[in-house]
C-alpha cells in the first residue's frame, strides 16, 4: 500500500483495506471512493480538479451556497453508507482535547501529542472539541493547533472543529475574572456588560477559541436552586437586555484574517433552553411545572430577544410541562426553528441525552434517546455521557432514523463554522498573550465592581465613612476571603484581591487604622473566636461585619467532602445564613458600636432581623477580582453606591418563590407575624411581609 493510501486507510476506518483499495481502482474511482471527474483531487483538495475552488472553500462565497455545497460533496462521495454516516456523526458529537493531550495536570507543559488519540478522536467526534481546562497557555495553544491543522490538512473535506470553553463571567484559563452574572446585572449597565463580554471574548479568541457556553438566561424566581448566581436575575425584562448585550460584546467583530461574510469572532451559547430557573423543590434538574402563558410570559423572552442572533444556544436538563427540553419538538422546533427562525447551532448540556434514559424515563435505550434528540430537537450531542448518537450510523442505515435530520442539524453546524470565519482561519493567534489580562480590561472591571455594589439601608447616614475616623474593625468570615462564583477555575481566587486587602489599599495614605477579627468560619457554628471580633467592634469607630454564602471553583465544587452554599448542585432548603454567622453580626451590633453589614454571596440571605437592627446594609453579589477594593472605595464614599437588586429578598425560605411581578390578587389580606420577643401572632402573609427589598430597591435614607 502506498504512503498516500495508507494515510487515507487510516482516516477513514479499518474498512478500507488494501483490497478495498484496489477494487477502487479498478473501478476508476480514487482511494477516498470518488470518481476522478468530480470536486477536488487528493493531491490538492482545496481545489477542484479542474482547477477552480469548491464553492465551500471560497471565502467569499454565500453562506448558505457554502453550506449547501459542503452537502452536496458529501452526497458525492462514494464510501460505504456507514463511512458517510461517520462523516455526518463527526459533525454532532463533541471531542475533547485531552483525547491527543494529557490534561490531567494543571501546571504540565509539555508540549507533545498523542497520534493514535488524535486519530481516533477526530474520526468519530470532530465537529466541536472542548479545551475548557486550566493549563499553560501554550499548553492549550499547541492543543488546538494541533487539532485543527489536521483537521483542515489530513482529512477529507478539510472541516475545522469549533473549540469551546467557559465564559459565564470570565474565560476561565487564568483570563480575568468578573462579578458572577448575578452581579453584572446588579450594575443594571448593558452598555457596560458589552464591553465586558468583549474583552472576555478577547481573551479566549486568540488562544484559538470559537465558542463560549454564556449567557446564561435562566430566570432567577426560585431562590433554593443553587445556580441563582449564574443568572441576570428574575426579572424577562432586565435577563434580555443584559443577554443581549453580552452575546454583542462575545460575537461583535470577525476574526483575523477571513472574509468579510463571517459575521462574528466568537460563539456566544444561550443556555439553558428554557424555563430551567424555577426547578421543583428548588432541585437542580428537576421537573418545571408551567403553561403556555408563562412560557411565553417569562422564561421564552430572554432567549426570543438576547439569542436570535447567537451562533449556539444550549438545551436544559430539566423538563417543561412533563417534557425532556432535550427532546422537546415544540420548543426546539415549533418555536425555536419555526416560528424564530433560529438557524445556528443547538447543542444539549452535557450527558442531558443520557437522561432520556436515566432520569426522564422516556427511552430504554441509548439508540432511542439518540433518535429522539436529533429528530425532536437538531441539536448535537455534548459530552460527559455515553455518547449516544454514535449509534446513529447504525439507526440511519437500517431506516429507524431518518438522514434528513442528520443533514438539517450539519447545516446549522456548518452555517456557525461559516459564520466565524474557520474555514479560513481557526488558528491561535502568535501574539495570544497581548489579548489576556490587559490594564484596560482591569480598568473596566474596576468599573463593573463598583456599579455592582448595592446600598441597601443607610441608617443616620453612617455610610459614607470618613477617612478622618481613627479606626474600622473590619469582622467576620468573608473580611479575608476571595469569594468567586462558581465556573472558575482551580486557584483563580489567587488573582483576586480580599476585602482586607481592599481596605488596607485603600487606607494605605490616610490613618485610619483596620482592627481585623475573622469572628468565625463561614461554615462552622464554633463562637470561640467571638470574643476577639468583640474586642475589635469596642475598640473601633465603626465595625463592617461582612458574612454570606460561598461556592467553590470548579474542581473544588464537584470534589466529595467539600462545601459550600451555592453553585450547580448546591440547593438549599434554608437561605439564612450558616454556621455562627448570624450570631457574629447580632454580637457586633450589641456592643453599640455602628455597625454596617456587608452580604457577599451569590443569592439573597434571608435574615430579617439584620436589615431592622444594624446602622447599614450593602449588598455584594460575587465579586470579580477587584472586589475587595471596590467594597472599601464603597464604603469610604470614594465611589456612590449606584447597584440595585435583580432579585427580591424574601422574609423566610417559607416565603418562596418570591418575586416582584406576582400576578395581582395572589396575596392575601391578613398579615401574621412573629414579634422580636418571639410571640406567635397568625394570620396570612401579604406582600409586605413576604419580602423586605424587592427589584429595583432603592436605598433607605441614603
Amino acid at each position: 500500500m502506498m504512503a498516500r493510501d495508507r494515510k487515507w486507510s487510516i482516516l477513514l476506518g479499518p474498512v478500507f483495506s488494501a483490497v478495498w483499495l484496489s477494487t477502487l481502482a479498478g473501478a476508476g474511482l480514487s482511494p477516498l471512493g470518488v470518481r476522478d471527474d468530480l470536486h477536488f483531487s487528493l493531491e490538492a483538495r482545496g481545489m477542484n480538479i479542474d482547477g477552480s475552488l469548491p464553492i465551500y472553500k471560497d471565502p467569499n462565497a454565500d453562506i448558505e451556497d457554502r453550506c449547501a455545497a459542503l452537502l452536496w460533496n458529501r452526497s458525492t462521495l462514494s464510501l460505504s453508507s456507514h463511512e458517510v454516516l461517520i462523516f455526518e456523526a463527526n459533525f454532532r458529537i463533541q471531542g475533547d482535547i485531552d483525547g491527543w493531550m494529557n490534561m490531567t495536570d494543571p501546571l504540565d507543559d509539555t508540549l507533545t501529542y498523542n497520534q493514535t488519540g488524535l486519530e481516533q478522536m477526530m474520526e468519530y467526534k470532530s465537529g466541536a472539541i472542548w479545551a475548557g481546562y486550566l493549563a499553560p497557555w501554550d499548553k492549550i495553544v499547541y492543543a488546538i493547533t494541533v487539532g485543527q491543522q489536521y483537521l483542515m490538512e489530513n482529512t477529507t473535506l478539510g472541516i475545522p472543529a469549533i473549540v469551546q470553553s467557559e465564559g459565564l463571567h470570565g474565560f476561565t484559563d487564568n483570563g480575568t475574572t468578573w462579578p458572577s452574572p448575578i452581579g453584572l446585572a446588579a450594575s443594571f449597565n448593558a452598555p457596560l456588560l458589552t464591553e465586558a463580554a468583549s474583552t472576555i471574548s478577547t481573551e479566549a479568541e486568540g488562544l484559538g477559541y470559537s465558542q463560549l457556553f454564556a449567557p446564561v438566561l435562566d430566570l432567577s424566581r426560585e431562590l433554593r436552586w443553587g445556580r441563582v448566581e449564574e443568572n441576570y436575575g428574575e426579572d424577562p425584562f432586565l435577563t434580555s437586555q443584559m443577554g443581549r448585550a453580552y452575546v454583542t460584546g462575545v460575537q461583535s467583530g470577525r476574526r483575523r484574517n477571513v472574509s468579510s461574510t463571517a459575521i462574528a469572532r466568537v460563539a456566544a451559547t444561550c443556555k439553558h433552553f428554557t424555563a430551567y430557573g424555577s426547578p421543583q423543590g428548588g432541585l437542580n434538574i428537576a421537573q418545571v411545572s408551567g403553561g403556555q402563558r408563562e412560557l411565553h410570559t417569562y422564561y421564552l423572552k430572554p432567549f426570543h430577544y438576547a439569542c436570535v442572533d447567537a451562533l449556539s444556544i444550549m438545551t436544559a436538563y430539566a423538563s417543561y410541562d412533563g417534557i425532556p427540553n432535550v427532546a422537546n419538538t415544540h420548543l426546539l422546533t415549533d418555536i425555536l426553528r419555526n416560528e424564530w427562525g433560529y438557524q445556528y447551532f443547538v447543542t444539549s448540556d452535557a450527558g442531558s441525552v443520557d437522561l432520556l434514559i436515566t432520569l426522564h424515563g422516556v427511552c430504554a435505550t441509548r439508540e432511542c434517546a439518540a433518535k429522539i434528540a436529533l429528530e425532536h430537537g437538531l441539536s448535537g450531542e455534548m459530552g460527559g455521557g455515553t455518547y449516544t448518537y454514535l449509534t446513529l450510523p447504525d439507526q440511519i442505515q437500517n431506516g429507524t432514523v431518518g438522514i434528513s435530520y442528520v443533514d438539517e442539524t450539519v447545516k446549522t453546524i456548518l452555517r456557525t463554522k461559516f459564520s466565524l470565519g474557520l474555514f479560513e482561519n481557526p488558528y491561535p493567534y502568535p501574539d495570544y498573550r497581548s489579548t489576556l489580562r490587559t490594564q484596560a480590561t482591569r480598568d473596566l472591571l474596576h468599573q463593573m465592581e463598583r456599579e455592582a455594589i448595592i446600598l441597601l439601608e443607610n441608617r443616620n447616614s453612617v455610610l459614607p465613612l470618613s477617612t478622618n475616623i481613627s479606626s474600622i474593625a473590619l469582622i467576620g468570615p468573608q473580611s479575608d476571603r476571595v469569594s468567586f462564583g462558581d465556573y472558575v477555575f482551580y486557584n483563580a481566587s489567587l488573582n483576586g484581591i480580599s476585602p482586607l486587602d481592599g481596605f488596607k489599599e485603600f487606607l494605605e495614605n490616610s490613618s485610619v487604622q483596620i482592627n481585623f477579627a475573622e469572628g468565625c468560619k463561614l461554615w462552622s457554628n464554633d463562637e470561640s473566636e467571638f470574643p476577639a471580633a468583640i474586642a475589635a467592634a469596642k475598640k473601633s469607630d465603626v465595625a463592617i461585619v461582612m458574612v454570606g454564602t460561598w461556592s467553590l471553583d470548579q474542581t473544588l465544587l464537584w470534589t466529595p467532602g467539600t462545601n459550600a452554599t451555592t453553585g450547580e448542585h448546591v440547593d438549599l432548603s434554608d437561605l439564612d445564613l450558616v454556621g455562627a454567622q448570624f450570631p457574629l453580626v447580632q454580637a457586633i451590633q450589641a456592643t453599640g458600636t455602628p455597625t454596617i453589614v456587608v452580604f457577599v454571596s451569590g443569592k439573597p440571605v434571608t435574615n430579617p432581623w439584620i436589615q431592622e437592627n444594624v446602622d447599614a446594609v450593602i449588598q455584594q453579589f460575587y465579586p470579580g477580582e477587584l472586589g475587595g477594593l471596590a467594597i472599601a472605595e464603597i464604603v469610604f464614599g470614594a465611589t456612590n453606591p449606584s447597584g440595585r437588586l435583580p432579585v427580591s429578598f424574601p422574609r423566610s425560605v417559607g416565603t418562596t418563590p418570591v418575586f416582584y411581578n406576582y400576578l395581582k390578587g395572589s396575596r392575601p389580606v391578613s398579615p401574621g407575624e412573629i414579634t422580636p420577643n418571639g410571640t406567635l401572632i397568625f394570620g396570612h402573609q401579604v406582600k409586605e411581609l413576604l419580602f423586605y427589598y424587592s427589584l429595583n430597591a432603592e436605598p433607605v435614607n441614603a
